[in-house]
């Protein structure tokens, strides 16, 4: 007999079609041509796996500053896993194997949403540094320059958007654009 464990679940509040809109910008912003044609994103699984991640971070460093966003920010998260689950099962990767990729995947999530807000905070070339090393693979600081600045642009833009706004999903992430956009 199958238990219904959904049951004892408390109900989201977020709404799961605001979330797949939140999650679906994130996926759109992340597939710009741009960043693989004229960025130099390297337009392989990993390269679109770490533009995704920077994406979701930079949201997710926002959401840390909106009251009562913890859940949209878990539930991001979790949709997140549930889409590389997915994309890992489609590739034909064994049921044996997913989990210990998801706990790769977790662990590379982690690792560069500490080393991207490290980096935020000091300022200078620190993100770009960063940005070099885990999109670019240590190739190419102008083009990690410039993805950069592009990711501070997005926070700054995210920073000017209110949290209503981000909440009902009703936001958009700033255009990605090839020319050096250093503030």
């Amino acid at each position: 007999m199958l238990w219904p464990f959904n049951h004892f679940r408390k109900p989201r509040l977020t709404p799961s079609g605001t979330i797949e809109a939140i999650y679906g910008m994130i996926v759109t912003q992340a597939r710009e041509p741009i960043f693989y044609r004229d960025l130099g994103v390297p337009d392989t699984v990993n390269g679109r796996f770490d533009l995704l991640l920077l994406h979701l971070w930079l949201l997710l460093r926002r959401l840390r500053t909106v009251q009562g966003a913890t859940e949209l920010s878990q539930a991001l998260f979790d949709r997140f896993c549930e889409d590389m689950d997915d994309n890992l099962r489609e590739m034909g990767i064994g049921d044996q194997t997913v989990p210990k990729r998801m706990r790769a995947f977790g662990e590379a999530f982690y690792g560069r949403v500490q080393a991207y807000d490290q980096a935020m905070e000091g300022g200078g070339e620190a993100l770009a540094a960063a940005i070099c090393k885990n999109i670019l693979n240590g190739t190419g600081l102008d083009r990690a320059q410039r993805l950069a600045a592009y990711a501070r642009a997005s926070e700054a833009d995210l920073g000017r958007t209110d949290e209503a706004t981000l909440l009902r999903a009703s936001f958009r992430f700033p255009p990605a654009i090839a020319e050096d956009v250093t503030p």
